[in-house]
C-alpha cells in the first residue's frame, strides 16, 4: 500500500490531518500519514533477529539497503497474537526509521484535529493519546514517540539530558514563563522535567493547543504576562494542532510578537517549509533537548 500524500494539510494552519486506520488485535488504530514512509507486506521482507534486543523487537529488516528495526506492535499494546501481522507499516519518528508490525492496513482518513478527542485515563501505562469517532467504529491515535523512546535507549537520553550552563544563565532562565503544548504524558513530562532540570521554572504545561491557547488568550480574565516568554509546541494535538496554534498567535495583535518553537517529530523538509510560513520563531526536531535549550537562550536572552 503506498501512503500518497497530498502535501495541502497543514498548509495554512487548517487544523486538519489524515491517518493511516490499521488493526492490532481486534482494535482499530491509526497514524498521522506525515510520519508514514510505507506500508509494505511482512511476508517479503525476512527478519533478521538481534541479540540482546528489546522485547519489543522482532528484529530488523533490510529495505532498499538500509537497515530497519521491527517493533512487534501486538507485543507492544498487550494484544494477544493470532496469526502472522500481514503489513509493517514503515516511519520516519524523530528523524529515525522504524518499522512496526501490525495485523492488516485498511484505509486514509481526513479528519479535523477538532474532532479528535482525548482519551478517557485508563492508567498511566496507556500509549493512547487521542479517539476519533466514525460512527460506532473508534479509531485510536497511538504514541508512537514513546514506544521509540523506549525502544531506543539513545533518543530517550537525548531527551533527558541537557548541558550545564553557568549561574547568571540560570537566574534569567528561571524567570522566563513558558508554554508548553504536547499531548504525549510521557514527553509532556519529559520536557518540563527536562525545562525545570535546565533552570526554566515557570512552565505552564498544555496537553493540546487548544488548551495552551485558551490560557494565551482568554474569554474571561487577565492573560498571563508572556514577556521574554516563549511557546513550545508539539505539532499533531487533539482539538488543536501546533500550527494553528502558531497561526492565532501570529494573527493575534498582543501575542504575535512572542517566540514559538514547534518540537515535533514531523520535523521534515514539508513540515519546515509549512511551520517557516506561518511564523515559526524556530523548528527542532524531538528529541533534541540540548538544541532546544539552547534556541530558547538565544531567542530569550541573545545568547
Amino acid at each position: 500500500m503506498a501512503v500518497e500524500k497530498s502535501g495541502i494539510l497543514l498548509e495554512s494552519g487548517t487544523n486538519e490531518f489524515e491517518i493511516v486506520e490499521f488493526m492490532v488485535g481486534g482494535v482499530h488504530y491509526g497514524i498521522n500519514v506525515a510520519k508514514v514512509r510505507e506500508v509494505i507486506p511482512s511476508a517479503s521482507f525476512p527478519i533478521t533477529k538481534v541479540a540482546q534486543a528489546h522485547p519489543y523487537l522482532d528484529g530488523v529488516i533490510t529495505l532498499r539497503g538500509s537497515t530497519i528495526p521491527l517493533v512487534n506492535l501486538p507485543r507492544c499494546m498487550g494484544h494477544d497474537q493470532g496469526a502472522p501481522c500481514k503489513n509493517i507499516i514503515v516511519t520516519e519518528i524523530n528523524a529515525y526509521f522504524i518499522g512496526f508490525l501490525v495485523d492488516e492496513v485498511s484505509r486514509i482518513h481526513r479528519i479535523s484535529w477538532k474532532d479528535m478527542e482525548s482519551p478517557p485515563q485508563v492508567g498511566g501505562g496507556s500509549r493512547v493519546v487521542g479517539l476519533v469517532r466514525f460512527g460506532e467504529k473508534i479509531v485510536l491515535l497511538m504514541d508512537f514517540e514513546s514506544i521509540i523512546a523506549e525502544v531506543n535507549p539513545q533518543i530517550n537520553k537525548k531527551l533527558t539530558e541537557v548541558r550545564t550552563r553557568e549561574d547568571n544563565l540560570q537566574a534569567m532562565r528561571q524567570s522566563a514563563p513558558i508554554v508548553v503544548a504536547e499531548d504525549s504524558l510521557m514527553l509532556r513530562n519529559m520536557v518540563v522535567g527536562t525545562l525545570n532540570n535546565a533552570g526554566y521554572e515557570n512552565v505552564s504545561a498544555f496537553v493540546n493547543g487548544l488548551d495552551a491557547w485558551n490560557f494565551l488568550h482568554p474569554d474571561n480574565g487577565p492573560a498571563p504576562d508572556m514577556g521574554r516568554g516563549a511557546v513550545i509546541t508539539d505539532i499533531e494535538m487533539p482539538k488543536m494542532d501546533g500550527h494553528r496554534l502558531l497561526k492565532l498567535i501570529r494573527d493575534d495583535e498582543k501575542l504575535r510578537g512572542i517566540p514559538v518553537i514547534l518540537f515535533s517529530s514531523l520535523i521534515n523538509d514539508e513540515m519546515r517549509s509549512k511551520g517557516e510560513a506561518l511564523g515559526a520563531t524556530g523548528q527542532i526536531a524531538k528529541p533534541e533537548m540540548n538544541e532546544l535549550v539552547d534556541f530558547l537562550d538565544s531567542v530569550l536572552f541573545s545568547i
